[in-house]
């Protein structure tokens, strides 16, 4: 089965995929990022929800 390329949300909501456009549009619209943040913090911690959350947290700290 092909991938409903209508989806608005992540297909599995604990990694951060950027290599699916609507993917990555949820979260940088869920993070508040751009996707340049966003790219960068999923090099920086891997892309694990939690992980680049808790990135997130930490810079606004």
């Amino acid at each position: 089965m092909s991938d409903d390329k209508e989806k608005r949300g992540p297909a599995d909501a604990s990694w951060i995929s950027l290599s699916e456009p609507y993917e990555a549009a949820y979260w940088i619209e869920t993070l508040g990022v751009t996707r340049d943040e966003l790219a960068k913090a999923v090099v920086a911690v891997g892309n694990s929800v939690q992980a680049v959350r808790a990135y997130f947290q930490r810079d606004a700290s």
